[in-house]
């Protein structure tokens, strides 16, 4: 089982490692692949394991996820009070899916209504700004969303992959209990900067994407090799000569996995878990195996000399590649 932690100050206590949602219904595999039968027992099998955190997002589908994990907790009976509910606001849709960001006040109030009409329930546990939308000053983005904690519709506030300049202003206006944002074993851009930013401030980080998409689980494919729609396809670091380098970067995790008994991804979960009682991961999985396996994590204890090693071999110069496009990275606040 799980034990707890609490991010942010403000008396937000959550599982060591909570279950992302997206994957059930977007960017990894065909819809084919997907079982909504499947998802549903895995939510079930993650609160049986002690998983409290559900992270989703309207920009999941959009609107499918949330519709699904509410769909799931009707179906399983889940009290409410034993769930933290996770969810994001801060883009535009068109036909062809995601066409901008938008933090406008009046939006916010809009998206979140929407949410909570989704999700069938009278309050959001944990709101994020999805991405930081440059056109509207953070400091009115957060009064808007600290009128919905006023209200009772959302309890804590957060941001996703937010820069120092932001985070320091939005917590000015209303305490900040998470930052979402990528990190893992191959992706430390945070360590730098951001992390200490976070730990003075005392606000907690939510790792998205712990297992690098797939990569740091050693059973992984060249891009081209994944279907149409599947993100890994586009994904720098899956392609060419950067897939070869990041497999021998990889390599270490196989290594340390294969003497202790674990997998790849357990021991890239137990890393991030080592890092601090402020991190929280979000690995996401539609799979029951794979939950189970990420649960696990909690169980390994990695000593002083695997961390240097794990640090050293998976350092940022020995990562190739983006993590994301030129288009993806022009949506992230740094």
């Amino acid at each position: 089982m799980l034990t707890t932690r609490t991010l942010g100050t403000q008396g937000l206590t959550v599982s060591s490692l909570g279950l992302g949602l997206m994957g059930m219904t977007q960017s990894y595999g065909t819809p084919e692949e997907r079982d909504e039968g499947e998802s549903i027992a895995t939510i079930r099998r993650a609160i049986e394991l002690g998983v409290t955190l559900f992270d989703t997002a309207e920009a999941y589908g959009p609107y499918a996820n949330e519709e699904l994990f509410a769909r799931a907790l009707k179906q399983l009976n889940i009290p409410r009070d034993r769930i933290v509910i996770a969810t994001k606001f801060g883009f535009k849709f068109g036909e062809t899916g995601i066409t901008g960001v938008d933090s406008r006040p009046a939006h916010i109030r809009e998206a979140v209504e929407g949410s909570l009409r989704r999700l069938e329930t009278d309050y959001i546990d944990l709101l994020y700004q999805h991405r930081v939308d440059p056109a509207v000053p953070i400091e009115d983005v957060i009064g808007a969303m600290a009128d919905l904690v006023r209200e009772g519709k959302v309890r804590f506030l957060g941001l996703s992959e937010a820069g120092e300049k932001t985070i320091r202003r939005a917590h000015a206006v209303h305490p900040i209990s998470a930052l979402q944002s990528e990190y893992s074993l191959w992706e430390r851009n945070l360590e730098s900067r951001i992390i200490p930013l976070l730990r003075e401030l005392g606000i907690g980080l939510v790792p998205f994407a712990p297992l690098g998409r797939g990569f740091l689980t050693g059973s992984v494919k060249r891009a081209e090799e994944y279907p149409e729609g599947d993100f890994r396809r586009n994904d720098p670091r899956y392609q060419g000569e950067n897939f070869d380098a990041n497999m021998r970067a990889a390599s270490a995790v196989r290594d340390i996995a294969k003497r202790k008994g674990a997998t790849p991804g357990q021991i890239a979960l137990a890393w991030l878990l080592h890092k601090g009682p402020d991190l929280v991961p979000i690995p996401g999985t539609k799979r029951r195996r794979y939950l189970e396996e990420n649960v696990g994590a909690a169980e390994i204890s990695l000593n002083t000399q695997e961390i240097a090693t794990l640090d050293a071999t998976l350092s940022p110069e020995r990562v190739a590649g983006p993590r994301y496009n030129e288009k993806q990275m022009s949506m992230v606040d740094r």
